[in-house]
């Protein structure tokens, strides 16, 4: 089981390299905010399947503060590319 879920993890991190090129050849800042945001999103499921595999639930508590990091930066980039300034 614990194999399954590291070939799972290894899945999501290829797609986030994926994801990582279509940020860097997106032809508009919007596309690119939404690669960077997959690949945010797909890092905190490889680490919440990597906490799960080997029984360590203090991983959950990084993946949750990670997310929300990631969340945070999102708007700040979005607001950013909105408004032209973060006020």
């Amino acid at each position: 089981m614990e194999n399954l879920f590291i070939l799972a993890s290894t899945v999501l991190a290829v797609l986030a390299f994926l994801c990582l090129y279509r940020a860097y050849i997106g032809p508009s800042a919007a596309d690119r905010v939404v690669a960077i945001n997959v690949v945010g999103t797909k890092a905190v499921a490889i680490i919440a399947l990597v906490s799960y595999a080997f029984s360590e639930v203090y991983f959950l508590d990084v993946a949750l503060v990670y997310a929300l990091i990631s969340f945070i930066a999102t708007i700040g980039v979005a607001k950013y590319l909105e408004k032209g300034a973060l006020e």
